[in-house]
């Protein structure tokens, strides 16, 4: 690497500026760190986060996405998120990725070179579970689903949330992950469930708490994650 190329720890990512003004206000070093905007979604997070990733000509050492979510809710649901719960992805899928039947969605299972699933590094995930934890702000880990269409039935969410074992779903997750994959970058999913997945009722989201929340919560794990390669 270049002597005049400063190594950047983490490029933290959020769909939103209104997600990322949440990391901002709780980060005193905001200014200062590498944030990127997606834009909602997963071909724009892809083509937003790549073009980026080229740009630091190999600088960054990993990303922390995060952001809001909505939580699943089905019939023999091992674990279930709450509203305002902090979760971490153990692994992100491509939700909708498939055939859409009217029960069901089949998926492209057969396509190896087209991934779907993709495991988070279980080091980093590790590391900011313990941080989380170590900060009285316990986090759930579980299955993230990003879908191209936001759910707006709890029929759609349970037949999604039951298909992958789900615990909540996303638009931009599984995106990010596949981008970090190209470019051999550890990845790290922090979210807070917003609402749950259910018949569409915007009046029941706790959509200004749960950005506040999952700001906060990156804004301890990055700080926390620095010290330590200091």
């Amino acid at each position: 690497m270049p002597c005049c190329l400063r190594e950047i720890m983490y490029l933290l990512t959020a769909a939103t500026s209104f997600e990322m003004d949440a990391f901002r206000s709780h980060s005193s070093g905001g200014n200062s760190m590498p944030l990127l905007v997606t834009g909602m979604g997963p071909m724009e997070t892809t083509l937003r986060l790549a073009r980026r990733l080229e740009q630091e000509q190999g600088r960054v050492r990993g990303v922390i996405n995060f952001g809001v979510a909505g939580a699943y809710r089905y019939p023999g649901q091992e674990e279930a998120a709450d509203l305002l719960d902090i979760c971490l992805a153990e692994r992100e899928v491509l939700g909708d990725f498939g055939i859409c039947l009217q029960e069901e969605i089949a998926q492209f299972t057969a396509h190896p070179e087209t991934p779907s699933v993709f495991s988070m590094d279980s080091s980093l995930l590790a590391a900011g579970r313990r941080i989380l934890a170590d900060l009285h702000m316990p986090a759930r880990c579980g299955t993230f689903v990003t879908v191209n269409c936001a759910s707006g039935t709890l029929n759609r969410g349970a037949m999604l949330g039951r298909t992958h074992s789900g615990l909540c779903e996303n638009m931009e997750g599984a995106a990010v992950a596949r981008v970090c994959r190209e470019f051999s970058l550890p990845c790290l999913e922090i979210r807070c469930i917003s609402n749950l997945v259910e018949d569409r009722d915007p009046g029941g989201w706790q959509l200004d708490r749960a950005c506040a929340i999952a700001g906060r919560a990156a804004s301890l794990v990055v700080r926390h994650l620095e010290r330590r390669h200091d």
